[in-house]
């Protein structure tokens, strides 16, 4: 993939979508990721965000101000509009994608592995959310193809546990989608679809 942004884009527009049906009464649901509910999961998709806009505005992620915990019932989308734009701008300047960043995981990586990561995110964490509101819209599958290779390169099934927030790859359901599979890679139980 030579140039991540326009996926994330994508998948970020798809992202806002999904947004548009959660109510503060759905806050409290689960989601297929087991430590968070709906109001958990989004925190750290408009958190993960924030930080990674940092790391692309300073190089560095050590500097980062502390997540931010009191956001309101009714205004996610207008956060995680806030914090996409800012990531965005962040990100914008072609050279970003040679550079090289300090990371969280301990690390020094490239800017295009940053904005790649920031798509695995989004995709992954966009099924999450379909699954938590009732699946309420058909989500791109060009999206979770194209990150399914990212997902085996970045999180191979050996390296999970410890630092590695992800449980073990789990087998995806015979005639799985893409983002079905992508979520038993990334740990998720996925459901059998096969009987409607």
């Amino acid at each position: 993939m030579n140039d991540p942004r326009p996926l994330y884009e994508r998948a970020a527009a798809q992202f806002a979508v999904l947004l548009e049906a959660v109510t503060p009464s759905r806050l409290g649901d689960p989601t297929p990721c087991s430590e968070f509910d709906v109001r958990a999961l989004l925190s750290h998709s408009v958190n993960g965000l924030y930080l990674m806009a940092h790391i692309g505005e300073n190089g560095d992620w050590k500097s980062a101000p502390p997540p931010v915990s009191d956001f309101a019932d009714n205004a996610w989308r207008e956060s995680y509009r806030d914090a996409h734009q800012r990531f965005g701008e962040a990100w914008s300047d072609d050279a970003m994608l040679s550079s090289t960043v300090s990371s969280p995981w301990g690390e020094e990586t490239s800017g295009h592995a940053m904005v790649g990561f920031a798509l695995l995110e989004t995709v992954a964490h966009g099924w999450d959310l379909s699954e938590a509101l009732g699946r309420p819209v058909e989500l791109d599958p060009v999206l979770a193809e194209a990150v399914i290779p990212m997902a085996h390169d970045a999180l191979p099934a050996a390296s999970r546990g410890g630092p590695v927030p992800f449980g073990a790859v789990r087998e995806a359901p015979v005639g799985a989608d893409a983002y079905d599979r992508l979520a038993a890679w990334l740990g998720r139980e996925v459901p059998d679809r096969s009987h409607g």
